[in-house]
């Protein structure tokens, strides 16, 4: 059926097209039987006639053996005997069974008793040929019409029936297919809604625990899915646009200063320009940032494998030519992992500048690889209890780190490449001060 029809149409119609031909089938099935089953006993009762018959021929009773040339066909049974010579239809002639060469052979002992369809006097008749012996054979024949009648009567009954089915099925399968579809007529519903409204936060009503309300469910999953992205979209806007404002409005500033004040002496001019080009540098890492965490929790690349100690090691490389006046120790044992380099080498020089921003000079920061947990310790003043599950989200930053360098996204970005590599990350407060930052992978392996 053309997928313009509605899908209940459509299943109301195959449904119905599926009870027609088992319909048919048990029809035809059925007719069959009893069409077999009607001259089974026809051709019992012709046997059991013979048998009469024959018994009432052996006794003499030839007066009660015929009822005479068959002429009266409504009688319950005719019958007649024929010879071997015979040539006639009957006995000196008279109208009766017609005789066959077959019917001849029977009586002359050379052919076996069988059974025939034949009309005489315009009536059907089902006839039994089978030999008396002594050069003779009995016919006995019972109207058969009967039978063709009450065939007729069943067929008209089969086909009644299947019609009254097939309607039946028609109609219980359309309210079968509404009752059933339900499920997906709400879906709809919703989804227009949503269309018109612009509102992920619409959920389906979910009823019952069949494979309708999983899809309901899962719908409603996705949309759950939809609504936290677009939250975290418009959150991520409005994050970056505050965050952007301060340092544009620093740069105009500056800018201004340079070109509208009259001359400016060389000192201040370089002053200036110095803070122009710091002021450039934030911004173009808090762009870079933010398309970072644009990307989502998807890598940015293909997974390899990587040796983590050496990723790491190259990342320590960057952190000690930033951070000159900060000591790296690292303890690295070789660790292999599935990830994409660029990513996180990305994570981890986040993780270092992050303890190395908090430290003052001439403190040690910590590296340690060990069982495919990486972490980086430091001895800043440490994180506040409150704030510890704060610090990964995005532009969070602690009220004793908002005079530091920073737009609060960089350990944000390190959950995210977390997330994406299946590894957890942490925060935590040591005993002896400080704060100590865990990467842990999972299916990470030592070389």
């Amino acid at each position: 059926m053309s997928p313009a029809f509605p899908l209940r149409t459509r299943i109301a119609v195959l449904s119905a097209v599926c009870v027609a031909l088992a319909a048919a089938a048990m029809a035809t099935a059925a007719y069959f039987f009893f069409d077999r089953e009607l001259h089974r006993q026809l051709d019992l009762g012709l046997t059991r006639e013979a048998n009469r018959i024959q018994l009432q021929i052996k006794a003499g009773r030839w007066d009660f053996a015929t009822v005479g040339d068959c002429e009266w066909i409504a009688t319950p049974a005719c019958s007649q005997t024929v010879t071997a010579g015979q040539a006639g239809p009957g006995a000196d002639d008279a109208p009766g069974l017609p005789v066959t060469a077959e019917t001849r052979a029977v009586a002359a002992g050379t052919a076996v008793a069988f059974r025939t369809d034949v009309v005489v006097g315009g009536h059907p008749l089902r006839m039994l040929t089978t030999p008396l012996g002594q050069g003779r054979a009995l016919q006995v024949a019972v109207r058969s019409d009967g039978v063709g009648q009450s065939l007729t009567r069943i067929r008209n009954v089969l086909l009644a029936a299947s019609a009254a089915g097939i309607v039946l099925a028609c109609a219980l399968g359309y309210l079968v297919a509404r009752t059933s579809l339900r499920p997906l007529a709400r879906i709809a519903a919703t989804s227009r809604r949503i269309e018109a409204t612009k509102d992920p936060g619409l959920r389906i009503d979910v009823r019952g625990t069949d494979e309708l309300a999983q899809l309901s469910r899962t719908f409603n999953s996705m949309l759950a899915a939809l609504e936290e992205s677009i939250t975290a979209q418009r959150r991520l806007v409005a994050d970056a646009s505050h965050e952007l404002r301060t340092p544009l409005t620093s740069l105009r500033s500056d800018i201004d200063l340079l070109t509208l004040s009259g001359p400016l002496e060389p000192a201040q001019q370089s002053r200036i320009l110095k803070r122009i080009h710091h002021q450039f540098e934030e911004l173009t890492q808090l762009v870079s940032d933010l398309i970072e965490l644009a990307r989502g929790d998807e890598p940015a690349g293909d997974f390899e494998e990587v040796r983590l100690d050496r990723l790491t090691e190259h990342a320590l490389a960057g952190a000690a030519r930033h951070w000159p006046r900060i000591t790296f120790r690292a303890d690295l044992e070789p660790t292999l992992v599935d990830a994409t380099p660029e990513t996180l080498c990305r994570a981890i020089a986040n993780l270092l500048d992050n303890a190395a921003k908090f430290s003052e000079d001439g403190d040690t920061v910590h590296i340690g690889l060990h069982g495919g947990v990486l972490t980086v310790q430091d001895d800043g003043p440490g994180i506040a209890p409150d704030d510890l599950p704060k610090v990964f989200d995005r532009f969070y930053r602690a009220p004793s780190a908002r005079e530091r360098p920073g737009s609060g996204l960089g350990l944000a970005i390190v959950a995210q490449v977390a997330r994406s590599h299946g590894a957890r990350v942490r925060a935590e407060s040591p005993p002896g001060g400080g704060t100590a930052l865990t990467l842990a992978f999972p299916h990470a392996e030592p070389v």
